[in-house]
């Protein structure tokens, strides 16, 4: 996978958090509450300055009951 690939996949990732989260309506400490993570992290998550891992994507699939592969599909378009 070429470094342009991985930071494509990173920012989607990231708009698909924060797209889940927004609609939740929930902060960024409340999301890591539930997960696991400090608002630090899903911050970064959301930034795309980080790489989540599998056990980090899968908490956060788990709780907007979502599968995992959700955070692989087309980007997400909103903002």
């Amino acid at each position: 996978m070429k470094n342009d690939d991985l930071d494509s996949l990173l920012v989607n990732i990231g708009k698909i958090v924060k797209h889940l989260r927004t609609e939740e309506g929930i902060s960024q400490l409340a999301l890591g509450n539930h997960v696991g993570l400090s608002a630090n992290q899903v911050g970064r998550i959301e930034r795309a300055e980080g790489n989540p891992t599998v056990k980090t994507l899968f908490g956060i699939a788990k709780h907007y009951n979502i599968d995992i592969k959700e955070f692989f599909n087309e980007p997400i378009t909103k903002k």
